[in-house]
């Protein structure tokens, strides 16, 4: 689900759920465990196995599961967001191909993002779904006044455009992502772990004030409009419409 490798103290994560690496309950549920098992890494490096960084929600299973699955799975969105942005050290996203809808915003988590192929964005309104306060504060934290366009508009990007955004910091060639996050990430890390973990705690700081004012207000609405049979028929029909492209 999550396969981890030591390169020279830096961890490397990669995503390896299946052809596109959806984003599942059980794989969300791991985010957090394997990120607490790498905290004496000196950096992290995310990636996606095979042709795809994360294409998100794995939305079968939200039609599938029902209510009662959605209100598992969106606390676990939140919460392996938040292991990403909040965790201590360096983090350093590969963007080995798509980064859909939740996808982007595991990538958005993350310090840095590099990025070789596929295309980015945030696909959630085009799906007919809210966003959660975390997910949409770590969207806002990323590209500032960007994140409306990237929410209402539901667009996707190329590398290059992502760039222009400021969602990707830099496009690199398929055969170099890896090295090239390996190098960036060692280079952050060679900021005392104290220093670093403080900086980032001070910049994040107004997202995770955000997020702790909103959450109450925003969540239970959310909750509401994923669990509801409307939503559900405009997934399945969202669903059939990528079948048949």
């Amino acid at each position: 689900m999550i396969e981890v490798t030591d390169h020279a103290g830096i961890a490397v994560l990669r995503l390896n759920r299946g052809p596109v690496n959806v984003l599942d309950l059980e794989l969300l549920g791991a985010l957090p465990d394997t990120l607490a098992g790498v905290a004496g890494a000196a950096a992290v490096v995310l990636t996606g196995a095979g042709r795809c960084f994360s294409a998100g929600v794995d939305l079968k299973r939200i039609v599938e599961g029902g209510p009662a699955y959605v209100a598992e799975f969106l606390p676990a969105l939140s919460t392996a967001a938040l292991a990403l942005f909040d965790h201590p050290r360096p983090v350093v996203a590969a963007v080995n191909g798509h980064a859909l809808a939740g996808g982007c915003v595991l990538a958005a988590a993350c310090d840095v993002r590099l990025m070789s192929a596929g295309t980015i964005g945030l696909t959630e309104l085009a799906a007919g779904v809210p966003f959660p306060a975390v997910p949409m504060e770590i969207m806002r934290h990323a590209v500032g006044a960007a994140a409306s366009e990237l929410v209402l508009t539901a667009r996707v990007m190329d590398p290059a455009a992502a760039r222009g955004l400021g969602l990707i910091h830099d496009v690199v060639e398929p055969d170099d992502l890896l090295s090239a996050a390996l190098l960036r990430a060692e280079r952050l890390a060679t900021t005392p772990a104290a220093v670093y973990a403080l900086s980032k705690e001070q910049l994040h700081r107004p997202t995770r004030d955000r997020i702790d004012a909103t959450r109450p207000l925003d969540d239970p609405r959310v909750l509401e409009l994923w669990s509801s049979p409307a939503t559900h028929q405009t997934l399945r029909e969202f669903l059939a419409a990528l079948a048949n492209r």
